[in-house]
């Protein structure tokens, strides 16, 4: 096992405060206080997510930032979606990185927009911003808006999923000199240290962290992951208008109706984006509530995952499972 006091210094653990390079991500609905606090005791940082915070586990945003504080002294983040809609989202959003800021967050993660502005509140106050992307035109455009880093999305990530594999991300972009965060297809000390091997400063978890003992998920989820392969895993539209991959059931479906094939390929195609992700707000709630099977059964196909569910075998406690990923960096690095 490796020297407790032993640590991998890189642009990630610098920025992020933290003793490895990696980040549990921020997931709607999966993100509840006890998993953020629990992945983050283990030595990497989790990731708050506000909608699923307040939205599906109701708590006030700032009294849930003080739970996990008293779960846990270790750093955590926080993500802000930022793509352009309403104003009245963008108001909320800006409200709620204020309130992250004056907790004491200081790593942000943002998505699907201009972080300009985010990167103007959170550099005033010293702390650090990495944007998700998906190829080197939006990798280009983050650098000039002021990000400290990248969050690399590849084709094995769950949730929103890029084109490209890890190392086409990686040879794309490695030159615009920001840290690089690779984010799909992590599920495992043998991918982990394959991602750092081709470069990257650290990576993204999401799948993994869900199949454990703080994420108060239904177990049928956590169960779904542990039984799949990647050859289960397949991308839809229907959640968001945009390919969020998932684990395949009877009623998977890949595209929505016509009619918002058209508007998403519209000049309305934000306000379309808005609706389809504001029903699957209300039905992926349902994953949270754990007398609701009937529902559970009907809404399988919603299962959101990445290929990483070939290295998920069990349910652990997440805490653990940063340790042991994070150890077995050290130890590859001696």
């Amino acid at each position: 096992m490796a020297n407790k006091s032993e640590k991998i210094n890189n642009h990630l653990t610098k920025h992020a405060g933290v003793e490895f390079p990696i980040i549990c991500g921020a997931m709607y609905p999966c993100s509840n206080p006890e998993l953020v606090a629990a992945a983050s005791q283990g030595g990497g940082i989790a990731i708050v997510q506000p909608v699923s915070m307040t939205f599906v586990h109701g708590y006030d945003l700032r009294e849930g930032i003080k739970y996990i504080r008293t779960l846990t002294d270790k750093p955590i983040g926080f993500n802000a979606l930022i793509e352009k809609g309403s104003k009245k989202y963008l108001d909320r959003m800006s409200a709620w990185i204020d309130i992250a800021i004056e907790e004491g967050i200081r790593f942000f993660v943002t998505s699907l927009g201009k972080p300009d502005w985010v990167c103007e509140k959170v550099h005033q106050v010293g702390g650090y911003v990495y944007h998700d992307v998906t190829n080197r035109h939006w990798a280009q455009k983050s650098l000039d808006y002021g990000v400290d880093g990248l969050i690399c999305v590849n084709n094995r990530a769950g949730g929103h999923l890029g084109p490209d594999s890890m190392e086409t991300m990686y040879d794309e972009i490695h030159n615009l000199g920001l840290p690089l965060i690779c984010a799909g297809g992590i599920g495992s000390k043998d991918e982990l240290l394959k991602a750092i091997k081709i470069g990257y400063d650290g990576v993204q978890m999401g799948t993994r962290f869900i199949a454990t003992t703080e994420c108060n998920t239904h177990e049928d989820y956590k169960d779904a992951i542990v039984q799949a392969s990647e050859n289960d895993i397949a991308s839809t539209t229907r959640l968001t208008g945009v390919p969020i991959s998932v684990i395949k059931s009877n009623n998977y479906q890949k595209e929505n109706s016509w009619l918002f094939q058209k508007l998403l390929n519209s000049r309305f195609k934000h306000r379309a984006r808005m609706i389809l992700n504001l029903n699957s707000f209300i039905r992926l709630k349902y994953l949270t509530k754990k007398n609701n099977s009937k529902n559970i059964q009907k809404k399988k196909q919603y299962y959101s995952a990445g290929k990483s569910v070939q290295t998920v075998k069990s349910i652990d406690s997440a805490t653990a499972i940063m340790r042991h990923l994070g150890e077995s960096l050290v130890i590859q690095e001696n």
